[in-house]
């Protein structure tokens, strides 16, 4: 006992004193060791991607971990460098160089080399100069970290000039929309129709279908002003939206149904349609607002495709803006799933001031919902006779892409395409006519019983 309770004996010390030492060593190699070979290993490359688009083009690489990227422009001719470090080259990489595509409008051909070890070099060869934008994404949804590369012209051009050059109809009351009416003017503009092909012998000519028409809107000194509708189709590029059970995609089919709306929009006297996205690609939601704020719309009505976790819920149902919460639970439910979009399609959140699209998005007025309600009841009025209604009455909650202080605002969920029967009718080409006409009457109607006032400047 006594031995046991005395202390060790000096020459014992150093000997017990080094093996902790050794024994700590050990350890710590142990949780060392297997995050080494992590560190040396190269990035995977799971997937990647393009979206070219008139407003910019968007290059997506998607990977096992997140990297580090350099990137500057070349002149004479344009090119856009970019250095990836953590990347060896490989096959997909090489199917990138494939994924670029003739109608690019911005990128002519791209070249990728190991510039050195553990560093990939990319080449774009471009047909413009560009403002390149490239940034990293967290995991989010089905997404694991992304490179993304955007490449936006230096000369972004305005959204209305955009309307005036691909629709042709001037806006009576402004001078801009004028002069470039008198540079661009095409023989297919309706100030220049076509000629109506002969008819053939005893053959009587169509009698014309009448399509009510909002009234004249008066804009001083006897002239009457364009409407712009601002159409939304929501989604796009990068973010799906929801998927139906056979692979029908949200961001496909609202497209298909705003271009459809944007036809009966533009043939009608007085009235143009502009639509945020007109192909496949990603818009952020508050760049959404601000192209309709500077297309001077008078309307903004973003259509989407509802789903829900049972494939038994259905029917239509129409939002306006909210700002003492939401209407419901659903209602709730539903803005965030919207807008959560920004976090799915990928902002640079680098790229605009935090501040200014806070405000934006903060200056809902009370005007502008009660607007928004009216043209949300109109809406219902006409598309429950062509599907059910989920809901009866417009309802409210906090979308981000609603909150334009200044423009009668809703969004259309025009019926679920997580419900297989719905799916269905939302594939079919005569359905989403159904659609476009009951929303065309919808704006008609709401214009008619709340004619737009003249806009500051149009009375002398």
């Amino acid at each position: 006992m006594v031995e046991r309770d005395c202390p060790p004996a000096p020459s014992a010390l150093p000997r017990a004193g080094a093996a902790r030492r050794r024994l700590t060593s050990v350890a710590a190699a142990l949780l060392v060791l297997p995050v080494l070979p992590r560190l040396a290993q190269a990035a995977t490359i799971l997937a990647v991607r393009t979206w070219p688009a008139d407003e910019y083009t968007r290059v997506t690489l998607e990977l096992d971990s997140e990297l580090k990227a350099e990137q500057f422009t070349l002149e004479n001719p344009h090119r856009l460098v970019v250095d990836i470090e953590g990347l060896t080259i490989n096959a997909a990489l090489n199917d990138l160089v494939s994924k670029v595509r003739p109608g690019d409008p911005y990128i002519q051909s791209l070249r990728v080399a190991q510039n050195r070890p553990n560093v990939v070099r990319l080449v774009f060869d471009l047909k413009q100069a560009v403002a390149p934008q490239v940034f990293t994404l967290k995991p989010v949804a089905d997404y694991q970290y992304r490179l993304v590369l955007d490449l936006y012209p230096k000369v972004a051009q305005d959204p209305l000039i955009a309307v005036i050059n691909k629709q042709g109809g001037p806006d009576v009351d402004d001078p801009l929309a004028r002069i470039l009416e008198d540079i661009q003017r095409n023989p297919g503009s309706k100030n220049n129709p076509p000629p109506e092909p002969p008819l053939a012998r005893g053959q009587q000519p169509a009698a014309p279908i009448p399509t009510p028409k909002p009234p004249p809107v008066s804009a001083g000194r006897g002239k009457q002003r364009m409407l712009t509708i601002a159409l939304d189709p929501g989604h796009g590029g990068e973010d799906p939206g929801a998927i139906g059970s056979s692979g029908l995609r949200e961001k496909d089919v609202v497209l298909r149904i705003a271009r459809r709306l944007k036809t009966l929009i533009d043939s009608q006297p007085n009235m143009r349609a502009y639509l945020t996205r007109d192909d496949d690609y990603f818009v952020p939601l508050h760049v959404r607002v601000q192209k309709a704020r500077r297309a001077h719309a008078d309307l903004f009505v973003s259509i989407h495709a509802d789903a829900w976790i049972k494939p038994s819920a259905n029917g239509s149902s129409v939002f306006a803006l909210s700002q003492r919460g939401a209407t419901s639970a659903q209602a709730r439910w539903m803005a965030d799933k919207e807008n959560a979009a920004d976090l799915i399609g990928g902002v640079n959140l680098g790229s605009h001031d935090r501040q200014v699209a806070k405000v934006l998005l903060d200056l809902s007025t009370t005007a502008q919902i009660n607007d928004s309600l009216k043209v949300g009841n109109s809406f219902l009025d006409e598309i429950k006779k062509i599907n059910r209604l989920h809901k009866n009455s417009v309802e409210q909650a906090g979308f981000a892409v609603l909150k334009a202080p200044d423009i009668p605002s809703i969004l259309v969920e025009t019926a679920f395409i997580s419900n297989p029967q719905e799916e269905a009718l939302l594939r079919s080409a005569s359905h989403q006519d159904k659609l476009a006409q009951a929303m065309m009457t919808g704006i008609q109607r709401y214009f008619t019983a709340n004619p737009p006032l003249a806009r500051l400047g149009d009375v002398s």
